[in-house]
């Protein structure tokens, strides 16, 4: 493909990602991954190279553009010059809308974030994210591992990270196939280490999606004790068992949950949990890194949502942990409403305590810590602690 065809299958791409962000429909990655599999003469290098134009465009618009003609003219005007199989040259009035906002956040969000989010802050959530690994305690150290991974560096926070140099196929690694390493951002890593898990203890997990964190508290726990890993998604529970057997964790009890009717099935946990993790859904914003077409998807609606299933998930922490135990709430947000703002709201209707705990890295938000690209490198979190009175 030449340079100009490569940015029409880009603008091809990115009508079908605008309508889709709108529409509630597959993700960018989804829609690629489609496009090229009926397209098999495009080769490896006009694959990557239609993909850094689809990323470089959503990355330069917070909101959805007017068209993926506007998206590809921020970024790469200079081949729209009516070559073969190119775009057509721009009109004068094309030229004048294809411009992007300068705010790398909705302007209906610009107000939304925790006061201590600074602009360098904001501007590095549409930068491009390093790849992480975690080692797992189970199966390696740290420092065995290095030359598994030529040039990587060991995290700056986290004990148990390292940093790629470059992305690899991790999972086509030996280090991967045995259990040593999952694919982790070092901030996933730090909440982890935030639980201060420990072997014997029983502890739930009450959002475990797909088990990342989940696999790191079991880690911490040296595979001894109770682990409870509960979710709505079914699918999700389901494959958490390759991941469990690779990683040599056998203490693990998935647990599916019926959406509003969560404490039914947790019945039998009630004063059971020294430790509560509540990794709630939530906007996402601290990841935009990583996905920045998130952007494009989130609207008040649907962070109100968020932030209604997030207090819930709360009070029913407070309901199952016992006497003397803890809850550590994490959302991969740096907005107020999911952050300072919701855990304030938990304190003023529970009795819990907050709680000191040892984490790298991070400000204080509140009641809790919050960690940022600019500051500390990792992905966007907000992490509280609290202790259950005795």
């Amino acid at each position: 493909m030449t340079p100009a065809a490569r940015v029409q299958a880009a603008i091809d791409l990115l009508d079908e990602i605008i309508a889709a962000a709108s529409g509630g429909g597959a993700a960018a990655d989804t829609l690629i991954a489609r496009y090229f599999k009926t397209r098999r003469y495009a080769g490896a290098k006009d694959r990557r190279a239609v993909r850094e134009l689809v990323y470089g465009a959503i990355r330069a618009w917070p909101e959805p553009p007017p068209s993926g003609r506007a998206a590809m003219l921020a970024v790469a005007a200079e081949h729209f010059d009516g070559s073969p199989h190119g775009p057509a040259p721009p009109s004068t009035d094309e030229e004048d809308r294809a411009v992007p906002p300068k705010h790398p956040v909705p302007a209906w969000l610009a107000r939304r974030f925790d006061p201590v989010v600074t602009a360098a802050d904001l501007r590095s959530l549409v930068s491009r994210a390093p790849l992480d690994l975690r080692v797992n305690r189970l199966r390696a150290r740290r420092d065995d591992l290095l030359p598994d991974f030529p040039g990587a560096l060991p995290t700056p926070l986290s004990p148990l990270g390292l940093r790629l140099p470059e992305a690899i196929a991790v999972e086509q690694t030996e280090a991967w196939a045995a259990g040593r390493v999952e694919v982790q951002d070092e901030g996933s890593q730090l909440l982890a280490l935030a639980c201060t898990a420990a072997p014997g203890e029983t502890v739930l997990d009450l959002c475990a999606g797909a088990g990342g964190k989940m696999l790191a508290l079991a880690a911490e726990m040296g595979n001894s004790g109770r682990l409870v890993a509960a979710d709505t998604d079914r699918a999700r529970l389901s494959r958490m068992d390759p991941r469990l057997r690779r990683a040599g964790v056998t203490i693990v009890e998935p647990r599916l949950l019926d959406p509003g009717r969560e404490r039914e099935a947790l019945g039998d946990l009630v004063d059971a949990p020294d430790l509560v993790l509540v990794d709630a859904p939530c906007s996402g914003t601290g990841t935009w890194r990583r996905n920045p077409e998130l952007r494009w998807r989130l609207d008040p609606q649907r962070l109100a949502r968020y932030v209604k299933l997030q207090s819930h998930l709360l009070d029913l922490a407070a309901e199952l942990v016992r006497p003397g135990g803890r809850i550590v709430y994490a959302v991969c947000s740096l907005l107020a409403d999911e952050g300072r703002n919701q855990a304030a709201a938990f304190e003023g209707r529970s009795a819990m305590v907050p709680e000191a705990w040892p984490m790298a890295g991070g400000r204080a938000a509140g009641a809790g810590r919050i960690l940022t690209p600019a500051q500390d490198g990792t992905d966007g979190f907000f992490v509280a602690r609290w202790r259950a009175p005795c």
